[in-house]
């Protein structure tokens, strides 16, 4: 698709996002800069990304009636899964029919949503290393896997959820019960079943930004970002930064385990690959086929940013994926369970030297959710890290 219409006109590049929080927001920013008539789809009226968007829908994404109804009606050329909870199996059947062109597939969009399909795709199909699992559907399942052979510490997650929901580890017998109701509220789609990892004693664990793109010739080349490094806390993130120090040689293993999965995903665009890393073993954790949010801090750090490269790799174009300034990123939370809230600090939050900060406009906010993100960026990753903490501890949500 290198040929770009105008918006609004018989001639449009249409492009439908299924998900429009904040990484929605940016990509459907990136794309209208090159010109691309969007339409935001979210569960929710007024989400981040449907403010931008020149048509906002609200459905329930994960209905098959309901998202067949609407992709046929908008007609988009493309259809960009942003979130988890989709009916993919849809999105499979209007691919089949040739009605529409999911990014990056319909087949990655569905094994991504399912810990379990691409768990299963790295570990079994492609002998990819990861954590010793098992997968459970009852407590006493997770209890006998846990006995059975992954041990203690481990960690618990639902087979479907997403930025950490329903995520958290076990150190011992008194924690099974209570990883396991909180799994079972956590899952994006009620699915009952979890999947148990043997806990691995990793020196840190990154993000590779890896992009599927088209060159001059019109081959997919494989492109990677510098790893980021991040934080998380009970499988959220809360702070990265970029470039993460590795060995050559760990560094190597990271992008040879990363272009066996996306290759074997297929089709265009950026994929969020996860990994974990001690000394030079790399262990192959997660994949997103889109922006990952711990990738929120590529805006401060590369030429083009997570959002933009994922826009050009869609719609066919070349891409750029060097570095231009060491950086890091930390989050705002809401603070208040409330609608509507305001913000305090962000001047203050601004004076802090070689910030900027992203307000995404969520139209709710709970005490745990990120309403907004500290970019920095500075000549080494350190100092760049102190200074988005500092600015976002500025930022004071409210309640209006």
């Amino acid at each position: 698709m290198t040929t770009l219409g105008t918006p609004l006109s018989p001639s449009a590049t249409r492009v439908m996002l299924l998900g429009a929080g904040e990484l929605g927001k940016e990509v459907l920013i990136a794309l209208q800069r090159l010109g691309v008539e969007t339409i935001a789809v979210d569960r929710y009226e007024n989400a981040p990304g449907q403010q931008v968007a020149h048509h906002a829908r609200t459905i329930t994404m994960s209905d098959p009636v309901q998202l067949k109804a609407l992709i046929e009606a908008e007609k988009p050329q493309l259809v960009v899964p942003e979130i988890e909870a989709i009916a993919t199996p849809m999105l499979q059947q209007l691919e089949d029919a040739g009605v529409v062109r999911v990014i990056p597939t319909a087949r990655a969009a569905r094994l991504t949503m399912d810990r379990e399909g691409i768990r299963r795709l790295a570990a079994e199909t492609l002998g990819v290393p990861t954590s010793p699992y098992k997968f459970c559907d009852s407590l006493a399942e997770l209890q006998a896997a846990i006995d059975g052979g992954i041990g203690y510490p481990c960690i618990v997650k639902p087979v479907m959820s997403s930025s950490g929901k329903g995520q958290s580890k076990i150190d011992g017998p008194a924690d099974v019960q209570k990883a396991w109701d909180y799994a079972m509220a956590g899952g994006r789609v009620s699915h009952g079943r979890v999947i148990v990892e043997g806990f691995i004693d990793f020196d840190y664990e990154i993000t590779l930004l890896t992009v599927r793109a088209l060159d001059a010739g019109g081959t997919v080349q494989t492109h990677f970002c510098d790893p980021i490094g991040h934080v998380q806390v009970s499988g959220d993130y809360v702070e990265s930064w970029q470039p993460h120090p590795m060995s050559s040689v760990a560094l190597q293993k990271a992008q040879d385990i990363a272009r066996k999965v996306t290759s074997d995903l297929g089709g265009q665009g950026l994929f969020g690959v996860e990994l974990f890393v001690k000394g030079e073993q790399v262990w192959f954790s997660e994949v997103s086929p889109r922006p990952h949010d711990t990738g929120m801090v590529t805006m401060a750090t590369q030429w083009q940013n997570e959002f933009e490269l994922h826009a050009r790799a869609i719609l066919g174009l070349p891409v750029d994926t060097s570095l231009k300034s060491p950086g890091a990123s930390a989050v705002i939370y809401g603070g208040v369970d409330a609608k509507g809230i305001a913000f305090d600090g962000v001047a203050h939050a601004l004076a802090v030297p070689g910030i900027d900060v992203r307000l995404f406009g969520k139209p709710e906010s709970f005490v745990k959710r990120r309403m907004g993100v500290a970019l920095a960026h500075a000549a080494d990753v350190d100092t760049a890290r102190r200074n988005a903490k500092e600015a976002a501890s500025r930022v004071k949500p409210r309640q209006a």
